[in-house]
């Protein structure tokens, strides 16, 4: 069987700082010829390689995930797939029909109402209007969108706007369907509702998915094999988990160790190490659901200080926080703290988080003062588990969880 999407040592070009140019032969040759070493020179110093020598195959049916970080070329990657923008050098080769989610409400006019965008928005995906009939209540049921079918869409919300362009895209019946990151807009159940229709497209109906997503349990729900694109080249290629685990590695270097902060020098305090042990004091990412786990801090005193707050604050891949530890070691028998190190180990009782990718953040601050340090996701760990849901990472609301702080000596 041949692959439905192959892509062959792919390369995007941009021009940093300028617009893009039209594709007009006359035009470049024009420019050449007025001055060939100045337009050789120009274009070669402001020249960004948005992607570098991409290849990948996909089979029919797969639902195959794209993640990196912000500016990596998941977006890019999507739109010469879709044929908005040329490749600069490299093969693409798609066996099927394409529709792609890219933006929320591209395709659609604002004067016109829900009713006639749909129409609009099909015939521009490749639809007929036969087809469009035939699947007008579907796509209207889908959307949820029935009593405002009749009004001009510039007066729906961004998650109307979602809801109608995925129900649009997705009845659509495509071989090959692209999703870039739209259905964060959405709100819990739609998202459920997506995700859902997503499944049943590629695994009842065969079809085939490239999924962008910073979600990374949406990911891991509804991919076998999924990208992780950096810097616009493949960094890996393979199975959903080993590239999730990758890809965490690499935003916060180190998580399966000890890791050492810089100290901040114009500081009379600042923290200097984290690790992660679980229950039998053992340094690790992955914890188990139900296994109480220790996050053990080493904090750094240049000059003697009172009236301090340590506190710990833990959040989910969406940066969503899912719990925090307020007023930690004000609540202990700490109440100063004179030059010297401090080690802390800070029991999280297991249970309260779900199975899910998460990050801790540290900070040391004077309440109502002043902050002395403050450490944005310093540390990733994963929870492993039965998935009980997929979007809530935590039992109940955020909440101040009541860890225990515990001074080594």
């Amino acid at each position: 069987m041949k692959p439905i999407v192959e892509v062959n040592h792919l390369y995007k070009k941009y021009q940093i700082g300028e617009k893009q140019p039209y594709y007009s032969l006359r035009d470049s040759i024009v420019n050449f010829v007025r001055s060939p070493i100045r337009s050789i020179n120009k274009l070669r110093k402001n020249e960004f390689w948005a992607l570098k020598d991409i290849s990948f195959k996909v089979m029919p049916g797969e639902v195959m995930g794209i993640i990196g970080r912000n500016g990596a070329g998941k977006s890019t990657l999507l739109k010469i797939l879709s044929q908005i923008t040329p490749p600069t050098k490299g093969e693409i080769t798609l066996r099927g029909r394409v529709a792609s989610l890219l933006e929320v409400g591209t395709g659609f006019h604002p004067e016109l109402t829900g009713r006639e965008n749909i129409f609009l928005n099909g015939a521009i995906l490749g639809m007929k209007r036969a087809e469009i009939k035939r699947k007008f209540n579907q796509i209207i049921e889908f959307a949820e969108i029935q009593k405002f079918l009749d009004t001009p869409i510039k007066h729906y919300s961004s998650g109307m706007y979602t809801r109608l362009a995925f129900a649009v895209a997705a009845h659509l019946e495509p071989e090959i369907l692209l999703i870039d990151e739209v259905l964060a807009v959405g709100d819990i159940q739609f998202q459920k509702k997506c995700l859902g229709k997503i499944q049943n497209i590629s695994r009842e109906e065969g079809r085939t998915v490239l999924f962008v997503s910073h979600n990374l349990q949406s990911i891991e729900q509804l991919c076998a094999k999924c990208i992780l694109l950096e810097k616009g080249q493949v960094k890996m290629n393979g199975e959903t988990k080993s590239v999730i685990a990758k890809y965490l590695n690499e935003v916060i270097p180190g998580t399966n160790k000890v890791i050492k902060l810089d100290k901040k020098a114009d500081s009379v305090m600042s923290f200097s190490k984290i690790f992660i042990t679980n229950s039998k004091g053992k340094i690790t990412y992955n914890i188990l659901e139900h296994e109480d786990f220790y996050v053990n801090l080493e904090l750094n005193v240049l000059e003697e200080t009172k009236d301090i707050d340590v506190n710990i604050a833990i959040s989910n891949s969406q940066n969503v926080i899912a719990c925090s530890n307020l007023s930690g070691i004000r609540n202990s028998q700490l109440r100063s703290f004179r030059p010297g190190k401090y080690i802390f180990k800070v029991k999280f009782s297991g249970g309260y988080l779900m199975p899910y990718n998460y990050f801790i953040h540290i900070y040391i601050q004077h309440p109502g003062v002043q902050s002395i340090d403050a450490r944005e996701n310093v540390l990733g760990f994963t929870v492993s588990g039965q998935k009980q849901d997929t979007y809530l990472s935590y039992r109940a609301g955020y909440v101040s969880l009541p860890s225990k702080w515990l001074l080594e000596k």
